[in-house]
């Protein structure tokens, strides 16, 4: 069965470019990313990798814990790993999964056999401090993922999980937000004193909530 948003993300345990992983000792507490990419020594991977670990401040500004995975041997990843640093500026510097047998890859459905039935697909999934998955995005072998959307998404997640609003297309952190449609206007009144703009009585817009 698929994974889907509102699941539970599976635990496991894996050797990586770390040492031995345990999924949820590893997150306990964190937002996490786990992200699955075909093979090693492939040229958009390396991309891609390269610049997950340029944004790695980012990650930890915003606490999240990251991990990509491979059903590549453990030996495979650290010798691709000089490459990335070669070739990107980047060293590694979050942990690449062993996933040897496959067994992850087909606990999070990052197996598709119409597209491949050995090699992941590019899935992303974001998973929360409570082990829920929270975003699940997948993108064919051919097409490198767009990590900063990554990263907008988990503003939208963080910001939303603690206040009651929702953003809207295309928003960036900072901007406005919509109050979310379980917050009648009388308790709406109460949290933002100084009122919002309403084009349509379904459509409240605010400041972004700070705190």
């Amino acid at each position: 069965m698929a994974i889907l948003i509102g699941d539970t993300a599976p635990d496991f345990e894996l050797d990586s470019t770390e040492g031995p992983i345990h999924f949820y000792d590893y997150i306990e507490g964190h937002w996490a990313v786990l992200f699955s990419h075909p093979k090693n020594f492939t040229p958009v991977c390396t991309t891609e990798l390269g610049y997950t670990a340029k944004l790695k401040p980012e990650f930890d500004k915003r606490d999240v814990k990251v991990l990509g995975l491979s059903v590549d041997k453990l030996e495979d990843h650290a010798a691709w790993a000089s490459d990335i640093a070669e070739t990107q500026g980047t060293a590694l510097n979050f942990p690449l999964l062993a996933d040897t047998k496959g067994e992850v890859a087909r606990k999070y459905d990052m197996i598709h056999p119409n597209a491949d039935n050995t090699l992941t697909v590019r899935s992303v999934f974001v998973i929360g401090p409570d082990k829920k998955v929270k975003l699940k995005i997948e993108y064919p072998a051919s097409t490198g993922r767009n990590f900063d959307e990554v990263i907008r998404v988990i503003d939208s997640l963080q910001l939303t999980a603690k206040h009651q609003v929702a953003t809207p297309v295309n928003w960036k952190n900072g901007e406005d937000v919509i109050i979310a449609g379980s917050v009648n206007n009388e308790a709406a009144k109460l949290k933002y004193p100084e009122g919002w703009k309403e084009p349509k009585p379904y459509l409240r817009i605010v400041p972004q909530p700070r705190g």
